[in-house]
């Protein structure tokens, strides 16, 4: 029998607390709802405990946001925030314009809008939202240079 070749370790979820109202069934509800529309996430079955915990399966049972109550929350300045990037410009545009729309129903989207940082080698779009929960979710689109892509590493 062949050996299995060895996976890197790698980021596979996010973890954070909220008030346990956010996790009732309406909490839940509207978490899930605006996480599939704007980022396309969805409830990890069997996972949730209504009032105490909610999974979000961001596209992969090995990637995931892990939510739960605790009489003292998470509290965060504005920016802090985990990140996620997307495989194309394209994607990235449509992101931005999902969370934008979800915000002309629900004022309590936030947005930073998107910026984009020249590197030289890398031009990175960006742009932050959130909705009810402490963190804020960084979205990243690179846009490598000629010859430079996501393995390269930078010369000393």
């Amino acid at each position: 029998m062949a050996e299995k070749a060895k996976r890197r370790p790698r980021f596979n979820h996010v973890a954070m607390s909220v008030p346990a109202d956010a996790l009732d069934e309406a909490g839940r509800t509207e978490l899930l709802r605006f996480y599939d529309e704007v980022f396309g996430f969805s409830e990890m079955p069997g996972m949730s405990v209504d009032g105490e915990r909610l999974v979000l399966r961001a596209h992969s049972n090995e990637q995931f946001v892990f939510i739960h109550a605790d009489p003292d929350p998470m509290q965060c300045p504005k920016m802090d925030h985990f990140g996620m990037s997307v495989g194309s410009r394209a994607e990235f545009d449509e992101m931005v314009d999902r969370a934008r729309k979800y915000r002309e129903k629900d004022a309590r989207v936030e947005i930073i809008e998107p910026q984009t940082e020249d590197f030289k080698v890398l031009k990175l779009h960006n742009f932050y939202v959130r909705y009810r929960l402490p963190l804020m979710i960084e979205v990243q689109c690179y846009e490598w240079a000629e010859g430079v892509d996501d393995q390269s590493l930078p010369r000393s």
